[in-house]
């Protein structure tokens, strides 16, 4: 997301903290293995956030009702898509349609999705695709060099955006992106171009065969790259733990890439978690994207909220 002096550079500042007139906390999933500290939905630390507004904008194709798409992966019955629909329908509905949901669960093979194939500006969520590029590459030639390894471990675990540029151009850039994944059966993912990564557009159903990609042996990653994307998803820094992990039963560990932007011209924001959680005693991968969110709090939690209701839907289908 560089590489144009027209970009717009958003400082925004938010305290953690409950008062009047203030933004709210968003409740976390408490303290689980795998990650240090509790989760954390807000940061105290001002973060600067990059935006070069796409020309045009992906369509997002909203439905007059909300409906549960097809599943990235094929479930062992209808029963599951119609227990996520019903679960998060009012919430689809509340929020004009501007949210989607994907879950696959891994211990039961249950998959189910909630617009699964509508179109989101990924923001850094991304980063977890540029990455899995680059162990897809490096696989025949001895892995990634250190230079590498570090920009990663400071790019995932910290959601750092000059890292990201770096690995990108080291990955080839938006063309070399969209040959990794073809490999990875992604169909509905176009990689942003000239630089500006965090403007490709993508469907939860994609980001699900990203995770699948990631988390299990059907995979093109070898099993020493998938452990080692999933040992940065698994580690990153506190306040960058919200999302998916809010539904991870406590004392379980969980893996996530979170991802936010906002519209300099609207002031609205993209909010996007992705990740491997236990919930109810079953692993499951989990991807929410939303878009045109007020503000960066409120998106948080309508990105918990519809994590939840949609994976103990799925959970509740044995």
């Amino acid at each position: 997301m560089r590489r144009d002096p027209l970009i717009a550079t958003v400082t925004l500042t938010v305290v953690a903290m409950v008062c009047a007139g203030c933004g709210r906390e968003v409740a976390g999933a408490g303290q689980h293995g795998g990650n240090t500290g509790a989760v954390v939905a807000l940061s105290a630390t001002p973060r600067t956030i990059t935006w070069k507004k796409p020309t045009p904008k992906a369509t997002v194709r909203h439905r007059a009702t909300p409906a549960a798409h097809a599943s990235a992966t094929p479930s062992a019955g209808s029963s599951a898509e119609d227990s996520l629909a019903a679960a998060v329908a009012p919430l689809v509905r509340a929020d004009d349609y501007h949210v989607a949901v994907a879950v696959a669960d891994l211990t039961t093979g249950q998959a189910a999705a909630c617009d699964g194939n509508q179109e989101f500006i990924t923001a850094s969520i991304a980063k977890a695709d540029i990455l899995s590029t680059l162990l897809y590459q490096s696989q025949s030639q001895g892995g990634l060099s250190n230079r590498e390894q570090k920009l990663a471990t400071t790019m995932i675990e910290k959601s750092d955006n000059g890292a990201a540029d770096d690995l990108y151009d080291d990955a080839g850039g938006a063309s070399e992106i969209e040959a990794a994944n073809q490999a990875f059966g992604l169909v509905d993912t176009t990689v942003g171009t000239d630089g500006y990564w965090g403007l490709t557009t993508t469907t939860a159903d994609d980001q699900i065969r990203l995770l699948r990609q990631i988390f299990t042996a059907q995979s093109t990653l070898t099993t020493a790259s998938r452990s080692y994307i999933q040992g940065l998803m698994g580690g990153v820094e506190p306040d960058e733990a919200w999302g998916v992990p809010a539904v991870a039963d406590e004392g379980t560990s969980f893996a996530v890439k979170n991802g936010w932007l906002p519209d300099p011209t609207t002031h609205l924001w993209e909010i996007n978690s992705i990740g491997e959680v236990t919930h109810d005693g079953q692993l499951m991968l989990i991807a929410v994207l939303s878009t045109d969110n007020d503000n960066y709090a409120d998106g948080i939690a309508l990105v918990q909220e519809v994590a939840s209701k949609a994976a103990g839907a799925v959970a509740r289908v044995r």
